[in-house]
């Protein structure tokens, strides 16, 4: 028995392996702003682009969990900043 992580067990070591692609469309009273808060957070394996007041957020990565992981991070870091960004708006 061969131990790895490798999900296909006869896959070719010269072969790139496809990726998973998630991708998020969410609407911000200011996307900017929300977008902003994220970007440093965000890895090579993320893209992010606003689109009038929609923040697109593509993410890619190697395995499945992996993506799982990054998209419920993304979820969490938007709330937290659609949060904050709503609180600031409002009390200004």
């Amino acid at each position: 028995m061969t131990e790895g992580t490798d999900t296909e067990p006869n896959a070719d070591p010269g072969r790139e392996r496809a990726l998973r692609t998630a991708r998020l469309r969410t609407s911000h009273a200011d996307a900017e702003t929300v977008a902003a808060a994220l970007r440093p957070d965000n890895t090579d394996s993320m893209e992010m682009a606003v689109e009038g007041d929609a923040l697109v957020t593509t993410v890619s990565r190697e395995t499945t969990g992996g993506l799982q992981s990054t998209v419920d991070d993304t979820v969490v870091n938007l709330t937290v900043a659609e949060t904050i960004v709503d609180t600031v708006q409002n009390y200004e």
